[in-house]
């Protein structure tokens, strides 16, 4: 396989960091450029992140000596180091919306864990096991940016990681309406629990625009590509509660679903047995062999046993039983800055890659 040169933008946050560590002896993807906002450029990335490095192993020796460069003012030296961008900047919505447009016109792709673009149309929006064919959009996106190589494709929020891809398999009976109250870890917000005293024995209800986008974004996922963009799917419905947990790691999914054509509890469990993505199919480094592991105790999934699975890239699904309300109801669990951040991002540029997107 090709190797590219990659930089990584928005570096000493926690899923910048999370990239660090993922990339770090990656067989395919070198780091070659570190970038960041105007009060980290110029100093080592050790420097940078000194007093907030949030990852439990140490910085990575090949980056540590890297001099940070201006995600903004720095594109053009980057676009020489680096045949293509991780973004996972912090900053506005319509200010990230601006810098990604301006890598993809320097003929940069991006790698985004923003959710700046997720609505912009022609823009995939990636679970490489769940719809790799979105990438069929990126042509079109080119032509409206009057870009040959340069375009941006974003993965999806990390809330939705944990149970639409338990849902996907179950599609083929008509899942017609979707309940999921979201247990969701603090490393989502950035944080740890030396930085977060306020979660301790506690539950905060409310996380500003996780609902919204747990109830939108899969119709975008579950689309289809048509006329150079991405049409949304209008089913099945789905309402969301999100609720931020003290958990360091891991996102837990408490999933309600009713279908057109009920399936019995044998066919759910056999259709998450076989289900197979394009990742496993093309063996791509960061792929979970086995994408959904079911359960049968009845106290799993849990954060701290089980968010590790296959390196933090598989989903766990258990508890499944009917209900008195929907059809059924079961439990998920996925790493949230693993497969629902930074790894999904890599695992989808791996996709990508393999597809010759980025050549």
């Amino acid at each position: 396989m090709k190797e590219y040169n990659v930089a990584i933008i928005g570096a000493t946050g926690m899923v910048g960091q999370r990239f660090c560590l993922l990339l770090e002896n990656h067989p395919w993807f070198h780091v070659t450029a570190l970038a960041a906002s105007p009060s980290s450029a110029g100093k080592k990335y050790r420097d940078a992140v000194a007093g907030r490095w949030a990852m439990t192993c140490p910085i990575p020796e090949k980056m540590a000596d890297m001099v940070v460069l201006d995600a903004e003012k720095d594109i053009d030296k980057i676009g020489e180091l680096a045949d293509f961008v991780f973004c996972a900047v912090n900053m506005k919505k319509e200010e990230i919306k601006a810098l990604e447009e301006r890598y993809a016109k320097a003929e940069i792709p991006v790698i985004s864990n923003n959710s700046a673009h997720r609505f912009t149309p022609d823009v995939p929006m990636i679970i490489p096991e769940i719809n790799p064919d979105h990438a069929e959009v990126i042509p079109a996106q080119r032509k409206r940016l009057g870009t040959r190589r340069g375009f941006i494709a974003v993965k999806s929020n990390c809330s939705l990681q944990s149970y639409v891809p338990a849902l996907h398999p179950l599609m083929k009976y008509g899942v017609s309406k979707v309940a999921v109250s979201t247990y969701q870890a603090i490393s989502g917000a950035g944080k740890t629990f030396d930085r977060m005293p306020e979660i301790l024995d506690n539950i905060i209800p409310y996380i500003g625009g996780e609902e919204e986008k747990s109830e939108r974004e899969p119709l975008k996922i579950w689309g289809q590509v048509k006329d150079g963009e991405i049409v949304n799917t209008s089913s099945p419905v789905i309402t969301a509660q999100c609720l931020r947990v003290p958990v360091s790691d891991g996102h837990t999914a408490a999933v309600f679903v009713s279908f057109d054509k009920k399936p019995s509890k044998e066919e759910i469990l056999k259709a998450w047995e076989d289900f197979s993505g394009e990742p496993q199919k093309l063996g791509l480094p960061s792929a979970p062999k086995h994408f959904l592991h079911y359960f049968e105790e009845d106290n799993r999934p849990q954060a701290k046993l089980d968010r590790m699975l296959e390196n933090g890239m598989a989903v766990s699904v258990g508890r499944l039983r009917e209900d008195i309300l929907f059809d059924y109801k079961f439990v998920c669990l996925s790493h949230n800055t693993l497969r629902g951040a930074a790894g999904g991002a890599v695992l989808m540029a791996e996709l990508l890659a393999a597809k010759g997107y980025l050549d």
